[in-house]
């Protein structure tokens, strides 16, 4: 009987050690660890609080029944975008009481709201400077994936010199605003610009074709412009002496290319299409 029984112990010993043996060994990968709570996460301060009241102002009420009338009323949820840009647009910045007016207005749960508006980075729930300084480097895909030279379009036409220049000017890093509250620097990925890089978003205006000098004439423009109108707004007797006794002096570059270009034609002139067509087409002749 003893006979019998131990072989089939180890038969099953066997077995079970070779099932074991056989178990699929699983990795646990951790991602970098993100510290910052800034995307996500409320934290009440003096100037940003519920207790600070908001409401849209006559005129952006207005904008907002001409919004509501391109969603049917059941949808009306969907206008949570363009709100809360109007409410940044009035207020400043999008807080958390702007927030909750939208929800109110659209009858939705605040918290619905808060995902949207800390989901994209365009709500910028933070007060920020007069001019937004966006400049464009599409580095940060290139650094994820362990690239070490640049293979985007500002990054190859020099944006690098662009935040450079900025930071060298100002006096600040990507993320800083200046301390006049003029200028906030924002380091952001591609704004569709690729054929005009190196680019910068100010505000709602691309400037173009930038090289680090033209960028600091247009920052200075951009500051001079903003105290000669703070002065012409007091009404002062002042109000020229910023640049030189004329205000008229003050001018912002009209934004786009800063090249020459009027849009994104190739800098050495029309190079194709040149000759008489050789087919039977034909084009309008008020174009």
């Amino acid at each position: 009987m003893a006979l019998r029984i131990v072989p089939l112990v180890f038969r099953r010993g066997g077995q079970s050690t070779v099932t074991i043996s056989c178990l699929p060994c699983r990795s646990f990968v951790a991602s970098t660890r993100v510290s910052s709570e800034t995307l996500h996460v409320h934290r009440d301060t003096a100037g940003n609080n519920p207790s600070i009241p908001f409401k849209f102002n006559e005129q952006s009420l207005k904008l907002i029944d001409e919004i509501l009338k391109r969603y049917p009323p059941q949808y009306k949820k969907a206008a949570v975008m363009p709100l809360l840009d109007l409410g940044q647009r009035q207020h400043g910045f999008t807080s958390i009481s702007v927030m909750n007016e939208v929800a109110k207005i659209l009858e939705m749960p605040p918290m619905r709201v808060y995902e949207v508006a800390t989901f994209y980075t365009m709500y910028n729930r933070s007060p920020i400077g007069k001019f937004h300084l966006q400049v464009c480097t599409t580095s940060h895909a290139i650094r994820a994936i362990g690239l070490t030279e640049p293979q985007t379009p500002c990054q190859l036409c020099g944006s690098d010199g662009i935040m450079k220049a900025i930071e060298t000017h100002l006096g600040i890093h990507p993320g800083e605003t200046t301390p006049d509250k003029l200028f906030t620097f924002s380091e952001v990925e591609c704004l569709g610009a690729c054929v005009n890089g190196p680019m910068i978003q100010i505000n709602d205006d691309y400037y173009e074709d930038l090289t680090p000098e033209s960028t600091i004439s247009l920052l200075d423009a951009l500051s001079a412009s903003s105290k000669q109108t703070a002065l012409d707004h007091k009404g002062g007797s002042d109000a020229g002496k910023t640049t030189g006794g004329n205000a008229e002096e003050v001018k912002v570059p009209s934004p786009g290319p800063l090249s020459g270009r009027k849009s994104c034609e190739n800098s050495k002139g029309l190079t194709n299409l040149t000759s008489k067509m050789w087919g039977p087409e034909v084009t309008r002749s008020d174009l």
